[in-house]
């Protein structure tokens, strides 16, 4: 066990080899530009750095604010609820109308909170019917 340490510290030491190719890091003469040293950072423009971080500030577009962010494609849902984006119809957290939850075992389907289980409407998922004469069990019509 002891040999398997040494091993393995032996064999992570640096030779003098990697330890001359990794001297230009510490090497004080040559300019290296792409680097932030004290010097660059008062006379550089670009957005490397420190500096960067505040170059990529931008405000954010709140739907409190600007509700017709809630309308662009790609938004989760053209409602807002509590300053997000979120689509009534669909959201177990504001179904039917903002702050209205369902229960646990309850999914919102156009605006109402049922279970999936066992509703002969929306039997495992929205909008799908059981046939007439069956019943929604387990999420499956006619499952018996």
């Amino acid at each position: 066990m002891v040999l398997g340490c040494l091993a393995i510290t032996l064999s992570a030491t640096p030779s003098e080899e990697d330890q001359s190719s990794l001297d230009f890091i510490n090497n004080d003469d040559e300019g290296n530009s792409d680097l932030p040293w004290p010097e660059n950072e008062e006379t550089t423009s670009s957005l490397r750095g420190p500096n960067r971080f505040l170059a990529q500030t931008r405000a954010v577009m709140t739907c409190d604010k600007y509700p017709r962010v809630c309308r662009v494609i790609g938004s989760p849902g053209p409602d807002c609820c509590k300053k997000k984006c979120v689509n009534v119809i669909t959201d177990r957290l504001n179904c039917g109308m903002c702050g209205k939850k369902c229960k646990y075992p309850e999914i919102c389907c156009k605006g109402q909170c049922v279970n999936p289980m066992s509703n002969k409407k929306n039997c495992g998922g929205c909008s799908n019917k059981c046939k007439k004469g069956s019943t929604c069990q387990y999420g499956m019509c006619s499952y018996a």
